[in-house]
């Protein structure tokens, strides 16, 4: 399809969009337009490993020094059959249901339920959420402006017209927000085929405080295994007054996929994302993964 605009406007020469600021709370507000590289060599971002290590995971100079991080939020699915001219149901042009039918190697192993089996395109939401990250959305009106949190910016479409996030038309994503992170320790782990560009099989970021040697809160969201990043909640919650050792995040690598829901080929996903877990947990508690 060729698209024929009436007007286009390039956002990556309005000032504010390629900002990297700390907020007065102690959290840090990106644009939208800020690259890759330019987060991952920011000194704010220090106190967010989770994030900077996902970014590293992308393993592209190209992606990475013109990918920015409104557009890797905002990227559309991956899913082969909606590239190939399907819809985001995996209906093939012909209206075969192709998902059920073909290869659906790379498909959703949660939330799968309804029409939409493809798995959220960005790497690194799942770092944002177990920040607590908020987005912030403007327009149609000139005077129009909300925060949604990361996680709520993403959606499952259940009929046609809905998209992948809640973005409507005239509406833009101009800043990502992370809230003050201190006596958080945050890591992210993918399970990739190699060390290309590749997306990742599998993937989990955690986020963990402590009081001593004991969990006292903890965050875990999956990647590339739903049509959202998947919030493990009570794996995250099976965590609190515990310490973390392998036995314990293996336990919890468990918890959080025990609801999933392969489909007729991608069930190997569901031991990538207990790997994905488990080791995601013991790097944020400054542990060795036992990986290579």
């Amino acid at each position: 399809m060729i698209v024929t605009p009436d007007r286009v406007v390039n956002i990556m020469d309005v000032p504010s969009l390629k900002s990297i600021e700390p907020t007065p709370e102690g959290g840090v507000s990106i644009g939208a337009a800020v690259t890759l590289d330019d987060v991952l060599a920011s000194r704010y971002l220090s106190d967010y490993p989770a994030v900077t290590q996902a970014i590293i995971g992308i393993n592209s100079m190209t992606l990475q020094a013109q990918g920015t991080l409104g557009g890797e939020l905002c990227q559309r699915p991956r899913c082969w059959f909606y590239r190939n001219g399907g819809d985001l149901f995996g209906h093939s042009p012909n209206g075969g249901h192709a998902v059920e039918a073909g290869d659906n190697t790379f498909h959703a192993i949660f939330g799968n339920s309804g029409p939409a089996k493809f798995v959220s395109s960005s790497r690194i939401a799942p770092a944002l959420i177990v920040h607590g990250a908020m987005v912030r959305i403007v327009g149609p009106e000139s005077d129009d402006e909300r925060f949604v949190a990361v996680e709520d910016f993403f959606r499952t479409p259940r009929h046609e017209g809905q998209r992948e996030n809640v973005l409507e038309p005239g509406q833009l994503l101009t800043h990502i927000v992370l809230p003050p992170a201190a006596g958080v320790s945050s890591a992210t782990y993918e399970v990739r085929h190699g060390e290309g560009p590749d997306y990742p099989l599998a993937s989990a970021s955690a986020a963990l405080s402590f009081n001593g040697s004991a969990v006292r809160e903890a965050r875990i969201v999956l990647g590339q295994v739903a049509p959202t990043p998947w919030i493990a909640q009570e794996a995250a919650m099976s965590l609190i007054g515990l310490p973390i050792d392998a036995t314990i995040a293996e336990m919890a690598g468990e918890r959080a996929t025990e609801r999933a829901t392969p489909l007729s080929r991608n069930g190997y996903k569901v031991q990538l994302a207990k790997v994905a877990v488990k080791r995601a947990l013991l790097l944020a508690a400054g542990l060795e993964t036992g990986g290579f």
